[in-house]
C-alpha cells in the first residue's frame, strides 16, 4: 500500500472509484463554507438596508512629530499618562484603577483608556516611538467609509457554458446547481439578504478597495475571517509602470498623452498623478492595510507585493498598522530583465514582498521546501566510499575531472549542540571522551551513544559532530531569496505577477478551503492561483479592464484535480499525499522521508514530511474554474428614504456634483472611437434647473451650447433621470444633452440611444472611470482620459425551423456602434473586433447568467480545447472563438441579454425578446 497523508493528518488508503473514473470536467466546491445571502442587480430597487458610513479612526497616541508641540494633545496627553502612572505606582498589586481612566481630546473624543499601570506605560512609550510622516496625516486622524451592499451582476461558470454548448443540459436545475446559483426567491432577497447565510460562491468585485473592504467587513461580517491577504498596490514609480488603459494592448509608452487613459491602476502607479505625490499614495495605502488588518483571521498572513523605490516606506506604514512585533520577513524575488542596460545605475532585477502576521504568535505556517542543488555545490564535501572509509573529496571530484565511485555517498557534519541550556556530560567514542564545551548537548546521553552506534559520528579534536547524507533530506526549507523565477509566462497585463509567487504565499500560509483576498486584482493572478489550489478567493478591482482580463483567465483555465480526502467536505477535507518514487529512485510524491538526528538518537523511523506543492493528482479529469460570481459596490438609484427621490445612499449630493464639475472643467476632453474627441470649454452650472448638472460649450467645429447630467455618484443612471433631463435640456434649447454615469441600466442606455425620435434632441452615454470615486487623492489632468462614449451592440436574433422538437434560436453580435455627437454619425466596428461578448440565453432580469461565452480575438478557449483531446465537437470551439452563438432552447423568461465587453473594459448591455428573432 501507499502511504497517503492529507493535508488534514496521516492515513493509509487508496482513491476510491468515485475519485478515479474517467471524467470530461470537474471543478471544485466548498459545500462547508458559507457567506451571507447576497442580493442580484435585479433586486436593487426595493433593497432598503441602507447602513451609515463607518468611521475609522487611526490611534492619535502615535504622534505624527517626535516632538510634543502642543498641537496634536502629544504633550496633554503624555502629562496626563504621567498623572496616572504616579498615582496607580502607589496602589497595591496589582495596580489597577477601581474603573477604567479616559482621556478626551478638545472635542471631546476619548483617545486613550487606562486600566493599569501597565496601560498607562505602555501608552507613555508609544508616544516616543519613531513616526513615518507625510503631507495630510497629522489631520487625518480618522476617516469615512460610504457602507455599500453587494449586488451580484454575473453568475459564470465553465462547466456550465460547456454542457450548455454539449447539449447535456436539459435539467433547469441542474443548469442553476452548476451556477452556484440557489435561486431564491425576490422576497428573500430583500428581506433577508445579508441575514442569512447562503452556500458559498468564489467572487470578483468592481468597485474601489476600500469600499468594498467596508463592505465585506459591515455588511457581511468577514472580519476575522479572511486567512491570507496579498496585495500588489501600485509600485509608485514612472507613467507607463503599472497600468494597462485597454483589453487589447500591453504596450505602455512613458509620458505618451495618448496612452494615459486615466484606467485606475495606473493612476494610482503614476506618482504625479497623485494629487499630492507619494503623500497621497501613501494615505491610500494605510487606508487599505488597516481595513486588511479587520478582515484578517487571528493566524492571517498579508503580504505586500512592491519595488525598491517605496520598500522603506511601505515597510514603515505597515510597521504601524500591524506592529513591527507582527513582521516576519522581506521576501526578494528575481523578475523577468527588462533588456535594456544602463550605464548610469546598477539594474533592478528584484522585487520584493513584505509579510506579515495579524498575530505573529498565532500565525498559520506551512514550510515550503525545494530540492537541493548539486550535492558538492550545496556543502556536502565528504564522501564515504563503498568500502566504509571516509574522507574529504578531492579538488579533481570537486570539479568533476574524476568520477566518485559507484556507491559513494556524499555527507556533511553538523553540530550535536545547541546554545541554549540543555543536558551536560561526557561521552566516549574512539577511545577519547568529549563534551559539550561551552554549549550544551542537543539530546540525551543515551541517545548520542545510539548515534554512536549507527556510526552517525565524525569527531574533530575537540568535538563529536553528526554525520549528515545529502540523501537523508535531498529537500531544503525554502528561504526568503526566491530565485530563478523570471516574469509571468505569456502575460495578459501590462503588470502581471509571475503565479509562482503567489503560488509559494498561498500555500505557506492557508490551507485548502481557507479563504484569500486580492484587493489589487489586476490579471487576477491571486484569484487564479487560489482556484488552482482548492483555496476560497475575493478578488477587487476599481477598473474593469484588469477585472474583464480577470474573468477571461479563469473562465478559460485548466488545473490538474488534486485527489480530496474527504470528497463531501471539499478542498476543505485537505489533498492526498502520497509518498512514491521515481524510475531513478528519486523522492517524487507528496511525503519524503527525512533522517534526522532526533529520529536516529530515539530509535525511530525517519520523520515524514509533506511537500504541500505535491499532492496527488488524478490525471483521467480534467478540472476547471468553479462557479463564480461578478459583484460591484456601484448598485442602480435607490429611493433610500421613501420621499419620492431617488438617491445613492449619500447625503450630499451636492457635493458630489461639485465635485464632477471641477473634474470635468480639469478634463475637458471627452474621448469617442477611432482616436476622434469633443472638447468643451465654459463649464459651468445651469442657472435655472430642475434636472440638469451643467452646461458648456463645444468648441470643436462650430460652437454650440450642451446639457450635461450626472449619474448617482454610488448608482447607475436610470431610465427616468434621463427623461427628466432630456425633457429639460430640449426645452431649454440646447444642441445635446451628455449623460454621464459610472454604470447605465438597459432600459435608460435604450431611451439615451432613442433620444432624438423620442424627446427631441439627441443624446450622448458617457462612461465616467471608476476611481473617481477615490475623491481627492487623485489628480485630474487634461491629458486625463476619465470619460469615453461607450458604443451600442447590434444583436441579431435567427430562429430554426423545428425538426420535431424544440425550436432553435442564435443570437449573433453584428457589430458595435458608436455615436460621434460632433459629426452626428455612427462609427461602426465590426461584431468580430471587440475582446470578449457573453450570452445569457434565457435572462431573468436579476442576474447575468454566462450561458455561453466567446472572445472573438483570442484563441483563449484553446487550452481547454486541447485538455479535453477531441471529445467534443470542433463546431463547440468554433462557435466560442467567433461571432454567431451556439443554438439553443427558448427558456421560460422568453428572452435573452448580450452583455459586451470592449476596449476599455466597459460593459454593454442589451436584452432582446425572442419574439424578435427572424424565422
Amino acid at each position: 500500500k501507499k502511504t497517503t497523508m492529507s493535508s488534514a493528518g496521516r492515513t493509509r488508503r487508496t482513491p476510491t472509484a468515485s475519485q478515479t473514473e474517467t471524467a470530461q470536467t470537474r471543478n471544485y466546491r466548498h459545500p462547508t463554507a458559507e457567506s451571507p445571502l447576497r442580493p442580484e442587480v435585479g433586486t436593487q430597487a426595493q433593497f432598503r438596508k441602507k447602513k451609515p458610513p463607518v468611521t475609522y479612526r487611526y490611534d492619535s497616541s502615535l504622534s505624527p512629530a517626535l516632538d510634543w508641540d502642543g498641537q496634536n494633545g502629544a504633550r496633554e496627553l503624555g502629562e496626563w499618562l504621567l498623572a496616572c502612572i504616579e498615582e496607580v505606582s502607589r496602589m497595591p498589586a496589582p495596580q489597577q484603577f477601581e474603573t477604567p481612566r479616559e482621556f478626551k481630546n478638545t472635542s471631546g473624543k476619548v483617545v486613550a483608556t487606562i486600566r493599569g499601570l501597565a496601560d498607562a506605560v505602555e501608552q507613555l512609550k508609544r508616544l516616543g516611538k519613531p513616526f513615518l510622516n507625510w503631507a495630510g496625516k497629522a489631520e487625518r486622524l480618522s476617516f469615512d467609509v460610504p457602507t455599500l451592499p453587494l449586488f451580484i451582476h454575473e453568475r459564470l461558470s465553465t462547466k456550465a457554458i460547456i454542457e450548455t454548448l454539449t447539449g447535456h443540459k436539459k435539467d433547469k436545475q441542474l443548469e442553476f446547481d452548476l451556477f452556484g446559483d440557489p435561486q431564491h426567491p425576490i422576497t428573500d432577497q430583500v428581506l433577508k439578504a445579508y441575514e442569512y447565510k447562503d452556500k458559498w460562491v468564489n467572487r470578483m468585485v468592481l468597485g474601489d478597495s476600500l469600499v468594498v473592504m467596508n463592505s465585506l467587513l459591515h455588511y457581511e461580517g468577514l472580519g476575522g475571517q479572511v486567512q491570507m491577504i496579498y496585495m500588489d498596490p501600485p509600485y509608485g514609480v514612472k507613467f507607463g509602470s503599472n497600468f494597462q488603459p485597454f483589453v487589447r494592448r500591453r504596450d505602455v509608452k512613458h509620458n505618451e498623452d495618448d496612452d494615459m487613459t486615466r484606467e485606475p491602476e495606473m493612476v494610482k502607479a503614476y506618482r504625479d498623478t497623485w494629487e499630492l505625490s507619494e503623500h497621497s499614495y501613501l494615505t491610500y495605502l494605510r487606508d487599505r492595510l488597516l481595513l486588511a488588518r479587520d478582515l484578517l483571521t487571528a493566524s492571517g498572513s498579508v503580504f505586500v507585493q512592491i519595488s525598491d523605490e517605496n520598500l522603506h516606506h511601505v515597510r514603515e506604514v505597515m510597521d504601524e498598522v500591524f506592529g513591527k512585533e507582527n513582521f516576519l520577513s522581506i521576501i526578494a524575488f528575481t523578475k523577468a530583465a527588462s533588456g535594456l542596460e544602463s550605464v548610469e545605475r546598477v539594474g533592478s532585477r528584484l522585487d520584493y514582498i513584505i509579510w506579515y502576521a495579524r498575530e505573529v504568535e498565532r500565525v498559520k505556517y506551512r514550510p515550503l521546501f525545494e530540492k537541493r542543488g548539486d550535492a558538492i555545490e550545496s556543502g556536502f564535501d565528504m564522501v564515504e566510499l563503498p568500502d566504509g572509509v571516509r574522507r574529504r573529496i578531492t579538488r579533481e571530484e570537486r570539479n568533476r575531472e574524476v568520477d566518485l565511485p559507484t556507491g559513494s555517498r556524499l555527507f556533511t557534519s553538523v553540530l550535536m549542540t545547541k546554545p541554549g541550556p540543555g543536558s551536560k556530560f561526557e561521552v566516549e567514542f574512539n577511545g577519547k571522551k568529549f563534551d559539550s564545551g561551552k554549549r550544551w548537548w542537543g539530546t540525551t546521553k543515551e541517545g548520542i551513544e545510539a548515534v554512536i552506534r549507527a556510526k552517525r559520528v565524525v569527531a574533530t579534536e575537540n568535538s563529536l559532530r553528526f554525520l549528515k547524507y545529502f540523501d537523508d533530506f535531498q529537500f531544503k526549507t525554502l528561504s526568503n531569496l526566491w530565485d530563478g523565477l523570471g516574469g509571468a509566462a505569456d502575460p495578459l497585463y501590462v503588470v502581471q505577477t509571475n503565479t509562482e509567487v503567489v503560488k509559494r504565499c498561498v500555500l505557506v500560509t492557508t490551507d485548502p478551503g481557507d479563504l484569500v483576498l486580492d484587493p489589487t486584482c489586476g490579471s487576477g493572478t491571486s484569484a487564479y492561483v487560489a482556484e488552482h489550489w482548492g483555496r476560497r478567493w475575493i478578488t477587487i478591482d476599481t477598473s474593469r479592464v484588469p477585472l474583464a482580463l480577470a474573468r477571461q483567465r479563469l473562465l478559460t483555465a485548466t488545473f490538474p484535480y488534486y485527489e480530496l480526502k474527504d470528497p463531501e467536505r471539499g478542498p476543505a477535507g485537505g489533498f492526498v499525499y502520497t509518498r512514491k518514487q521515481n524510475r531513478k529512485g528519486e523522492e517524487a510524491g507528496g511525503i519524503v522521508p527525512h533522517v534526522t538526528l532526533k529520529s536516529i538518537a530515539n530509535n525511530e523511523p525517519p520523520d515524514e514530511e509533506v511537500l504541500v506543492d505535491r499532492p496527488e493528482a488524478v490525471n483521467s479529469i480534467t478540472r476547471v474554474t468553479g462557479p463564480f460570481v461578478v459583484e460591484a459596490t456601484i448598485p442602480t438609484p435607490v429611493d433610500w428614504e421613501g420621499d419620492g427621490v431617488e438617491d445613492s445612499g449619500v447625503a450630499d449630493t451636492t457635493s458630489f456634483i461639485d465635485r464632477m464639475l471641477e473634474v470635468l472643467r480639469r478634463s475637458p476632453v471627452l474621448h469617442v472611437s477611432s482616436g476622434k474627441t469633443v472638447t468643451f470649454k465654459n463649464i459651468r452650472p445651469p442657472a435655472k434647473t430642475l434636472s440638469l448638472s451643467a452646461e458648456a460649450m463645444v468648441t470643436n467645429g462650430a460652437e454650440k451650447s450642451v446639457a450635461f447630467v450626472f449619474g448617482p455618484e454610488n448608482g447607475a443612471v436610470s431610465e427616468k433621470l434621463v427623461y427628466e433631463a432630456a425633457r429639460e435640456a430640449h426645452a431649454k434649447g440646447y444642441a445635446h444633452l451628455y449623460v454621464i454615469g459610472f454604470a447605465i441600466q438597459p432600459n435608460a442606455r435604450k431611451l439615451v440611444d432613442d433620444c432624438e425620435a423620442a424627446m427631441g434632441i439627441g443624446a450622448t452615454y458617457v462612461q465616467a472611470t471608476p476611481d473617481l470615486l477615490m475623491g481627492d487623492l487623485l489628480k485630474n489632468m487634461r491629458s486625463s482620459q476619465i470619460f469615453s462614449v461607450c458604443g451600442l451592440p447590434e444583436i441579431k436574433l435567427t430562429k430554426a425551423k423545428a425538426k420535431g422538437g424544440e425550436a432553435k434560436y442564435q443570437a449573433e453580435l453584428v457589430g458595435l456602434d458608436v455615436f460621434d455627437p460632433v459629426t452626428m454619425e455612427l462609427d461602426h466596428r465590426a461584431g468580430g473586433d471587440v475582446p470578449a461578448w457573453f450570452l445569457d440565453t434565457d435572462y431573468n432580469g436579476l442576474s447575468f447568467h454566462v450561458c455561453q461565452a466567446f472572445f472573438p480575438r483570442t484563441s483563449a478557449w484553446d487550452n481547454l480545447k486541447r485538455a479535453l483531446k477531441g471529445t467534443h465537437e470542433e463546431g463547440v470551439w468554433d462557435h466560442l472563438a467567433g461571432t454567431v452563438s451556439a443554438p439553443f432552447e427558448a427558456g421560460e423568461h422568453g428572452q435573452v441579454a448580450v452583455k459586451v465587453i470592449d476596449d476599455r473594459g466597459n460593459e454593454l448591455l442589451v436584452v432582446k425578446s425572442l419574439k424578435e428573432a427572424r424565422g
